[in-house]
């Protein structure tokens, strides 16, 4: 009886030196990506790109952060182990709010208003906007990309005309159009300097004159990052310069609490409603991906006068950015 004949030998993988090798490289490197931006978020500064783009994203770095730890941990890497320890650990410390901004007035209640702001991507959340305005009836609203095709348009009907009989409606292309509308009386007051119409007025609400300011810079994409921080820096000073009046700038920001640009606006004494109310983190941008994944760009920042009592964020069809309505008491 002949014996059985043995099968070869299948392939090997690579030596355990080798892949041991490999996982460190690929720890290293995803530790490599997420400490720039956390060394950039730790010295206030935005840097350059990729580092403002991953810097809107910068909850979502735990992922590269932990896998890396694991990585390290599994190759008994011991330097990598620290490092990717003081990345996750920074990550976490950076996700709690910026609590810059002044303590909220105390004086006697003055008028309650809604406040909503809504980017229409080149117009094409016009219906979807008009929709918000009959079921949401703000008092102040901010939009951006108001195209003069579209948006310009509806917000020129009578049906929002009775709604909203005064406005600044400025810009003539798709993306560099913007609207401010009001149900109470108001004085153009110029507007920031920028690529994209950023129109301000003086709202007259219970015998108080508010400052009302639309925001929309462009945004940190690669080659335009020195241009969103310059655009940001005059909303700062737009910020800085208002005086004593009660102030609300909301829009579409293109950046989030951890751009340094951003927060150097709240050091102003504005404060962010959204997350003065416990939404600091719900995203706003992308739709496709938001609320699950996104970033918040989209701000209803408002002077210590303004004391937020609601937020609410908004999905609007035709627009790759979430809206804002925030309620907000005005004290005397």
């Amino acid at each position: 009886m002949e014996g059985t004949v043995p099968a070869p030998p299948g392939p090997e993988g690579p030596p355990p030196r080798v892949r041991r090798k490999a996982a460190r490289w690929a720890a290293g490197l995803l530790l490599a990506l997420v400490s720039g931006p956390l060394l950039c978020r730790a010295c206030d500064v935005d840097g350059v790109t990729p580092v403002p783009q991953l810097l809107a994203f910068l909850p979502w770095l735990l992922a590269p952060a932990g896998a890396a730890l694991v990585l390290a941990a599994g190759t008994r890497w011991a330097a990598g182990c620290a490092w990717g320890l003081a990345a996750v650990l920074g990550t976490l410390h950076f996700l709690s709010p910026y609590e810059a901004g002044g303590a909220a007035a105390s004086g006697p209640e003055v008028a309650r208003l809604r406040i909503l702001t809504a980017n229409l991507e080149f117009g094409g959340a016009t219906p979807a906007l008009l929709n918000a305005l009959r079921r949401e009836r703000p008092d102040l609203v901010s939009v951006q990309e108001c195209s003069p095709e579209e948006c310009a348009p509806a917000l020129n009907s009578a049906e929002v005309r009775a709604a909203f009989p005064y406005r600044i409606v400025v810009g003539g292309g798709k993306a560099q159009g913007s609207a401010l509308l009001s149900r109470f009386p108001l004085e153009p007051d110029g507007s920031v300097r920028g690529t994209l119409a950023m129109p301000r007025a003086r709202v007259r609400v219970a015998g108080t004159r508010l400052l009302f300011q639309v925001v929309h810079p462009m945004p940190p994409v690669a080659g335009g990052v020195e241009l969103w921080r310059t655009e940001l820096g005059r909303v700062r000073a737009m910020a800085a310069a208002r005086g004593e009046a009660p102030t609300v700038i909301a829009g579409d920001f293109n950046a989030s609490q951890d751009h340094a640009a951003f927060r150097a606006v709240l050091d102003t004494g504005v404060r962010d409603g959204a997350a003065l109310l416990g939404r600091s983190r719900t995203p706003t941008w992308p739709s496709l991906t938001a609320p699950p994944l996104g970033a918040q760009i989209d701000h209803v920042l408002l002077s210590p006068a303004l004391e937020p009592r609601h937020a609410r964020f908004l999905d609007l069809a035709g627009t790759d950015h979430r809206g804002l309505v925030v309620d907000a008491v005005l004290h005397g």
